[in-house]
């Protein structure tokens, strides 16, 4: 994904790129933020993410060291913090291509889900989204869900220790099938 310098309008480490993700959505920013995660702060990992922004509302997510976009480069950048955080401004015409870039497409929500902690933040950038960006919102969402194989066996492994846990309080060991 090939985009512009852009002017460098906050350069920030913080705990939580939600508040980077808060700072474009209320200044509507057009430009993008470049997301460096608490490997590439603090060990030197090449791992850098880029999230584009049209009037505060994000557009494309690119990972630079997976070179992955959408919401697997959320996934690629997303952890506990430190996080490295610069946010640029840039003129609409100098994404305009980028943007084009389906693959790279996320819903308006989607970044401040999978990296920021606030959810009023989602809420409020849903809600500033324009109509035409959020037909595929829950739709990424789930299809995001269905993809992280780890989370969904998280649950499942959940779900039985509670079954087994129950069947011993009932006195229904004998019943399970391992």
């Amino acid at each position: 994904m090939k985009i512009p310098r852009g002017d460098l309008i906050r350069s920030r480490v913080v705990d939580d790129p939600g508040a980077a993700l808060a700072t474009a959505l209320e200044r509507r920013l057009t430009g993008y933020a470049v997301l460096e995660p608490q490997d590439a702060v603090l060990l030197g990992d090449e791992t850098r993410g880029v999230v584009t922004f049209e009037d505060g509302i994000p557009v494309l997510a690119y990972c630079t060291e997976t070179d992955r976009g959408g919401a697997d480069a959320l996934a690629d950048v997303a952890g506990p913090g430190p996080y490295s955080v610069e946010l640029y401004e840039l003129d609409a015409s100098a994404l305009a291509e980028a943007h084009e870039a389906d693959d790279l497409r996320v819903s308006p929500g989607l970044p401040a889900e999978r990296l920021g902690a606030d959810r009023n933040l989602v809420t409020r950038t849903r809600e500033a989204a324009p109509d035409d960006r959020l037909g595929n919102d829950d739709t990424d969402a789930v299809e995001a869900f269905l993809a992280d194989e780890a989370q969904i066996e998280a649950i499942r492994d959940r779900a039985r220790e509670e079954a087994r846990a129950r069947a011993e309080e009932w006195g229904l060991t004998d019943a399970l099938d391992e």
